[in-house]
């Protein structure tokens, strides 16, 4: 039986930058995925993911998200990719909305470079956004996106090259402490053991784990994009990436790039909760398209064209929808990230540096006390 100081289980953007981590800290390190390499089966596909500094969500992730500007961009270097793109990020809501109050108070709280621009302002500056002139935003101009796939594959790549072990196409069917505080894993393919053992599962994760079925909600989500008929207003030189609530929800959105068209999704699309293992990944129906639709046609008309095409993919959410980044209480050897609940993927390369500063004891000055288990 093969022995590891590490198993990483899901090899998606959490588990890739695990892995990535520990293989360079030297460890001796197993990674299993269930489905091939960069698929498009879970949530870390699509051509784009937004990065921002501007948080809403809660004061707190700014400084993560700061180290993990850091550390994407020494991805880049190490892998000569260019993974991240910076077009400014801008956050929309009225006067008293919290993504508008939220953001502000981040900005201001983390001396962020910002300004505040009212609905006017932001059309003028970026045309392609029609909007109410008694609409608010924070603009912040170190916003962006990732390409997630391609994020990934420089992950796997690297920690290749420092000697990680890769297994695709295997599923985990059980998995075991052992007597001398290590774990012993079977998956479809064979039985290995480690020290310790890290769960970057994403939506299977409350399968895999019974004790946080009911703290981690598979959801689904859909994408879509919007026929821009070559207008230039949607292209990175002209177009930040973008969150906004307004009456017809909370959308967001990026410019185009890779595929074409104006890529848009709503938070929350349907509140529709799913088995990872029955969601139909290929059915976009009239309504999904219409429920973004609602979005474009008001907001961004110049976009309001066929959809060409729209993708399905999960979020994962917990109760509060902040992470969980912990070790199991009972089995203090198998660390968690999960619950990502639609903003996680900025994340991906701190997380993967935290995840494998806990499995090899070594300190990091980062504050996670938010993410624990027993806040719940």
């Amino acid at each position: 039986m093969s022995t590891f100081d590490a198993i990483v289980v899901g090899i998606g953007g959490m588990g890739s930058a695990a892995l990535f981590e520990l293989s360079k800290s030297g460890k001796k390190v197993l990674g299993l995925e269930q489905f091939g390499l960069a698929h498009d089966l879970g949530s870390s596909h699509g051509a784009s993911r937004i990065i921002r500094l501007a948080y809403s969500e809660h004061p707190s992730y700014v400084p993560l998200v700061q180290r993990a500007y850091k550390l994407w961009q020494n991805l880049e270097n190490l892998s000569d990719e260019k993974l991240l793109h910076i077009t400014g990020s801008i956050h929309i809501g009225f006067q008293d909305s919290k993504i508008f109050l939220g953001s502000k108070k981040s900005c201001e709280f983390h001396d962020l470079r910002h300004e505040i621009l009212n609905g006017k302002e932001i059309s003028k500056r970026f045309p392609a956004f029609k909007l109410p002139h008694d609409i608010f935003s924070v603009f912040q101009p170190d916003g962006g996106f990732l390409n997630p796939e391609k994020s990934i594959e420089s992950f796997v790549k690297l920690a290749s090259n420092f000697g990680a072990e890769l297994h695709y196409n295997e599923k985990l069917l059980d998995w075991n402490p052992t007597s001398q505080g290590g774990v012993k894993v079977r998956t479809s393919l064979g039985e290995y053991e480690a020290d310790n053992l890290i769960f970057t599962t994403g939506a299977w994760t409350g399968k895999i784990l019974p004790s946080l079925r009911n703290k981690l909600t598979p959801e689904r989500q859909v994408m879509g994009w919007f026929d821009t008929q070559k207008s230039t207003m949607f292209l990175p030189e002209q177009f930040p990436v973008w969150t906004m609530l307004v009456p017809e929800g909370r959308f967001y959105g990026f410019p185009e790039y890779q595929f074409p068209g104006f890529k848009i999704g709503l938070y929350h699309h349907l509140f529709e909760s799913i088995d990872p293992d029955e969601l139909d990944r290929t059915l976009i129906t009239e309504k999904d398209e219409q429920l973004l639709r609602n979005c474009v046609s008001e907001y961004f008309p110049d976009a309001d064209n066929q959809m060409i095409q729209g993708k399905v993919c999960m979020f994962t959410n917990t109760p509060d929808e902040d992470f969980i980044v912990d070790r199991m209480p009972e089995f203090p050897q198998v660390i968690i990230a999960a619950g990502f609940s639609g903003h996680g993927f900025k994340f991906c390369s701190v997380i993967g540096e935290i995840v494998a500063s806990m499995a090899t004891e070594s300190d990091i000055e980062l504050d996670i006390e938010m993410f624990r288990i027993s806040r719940f």
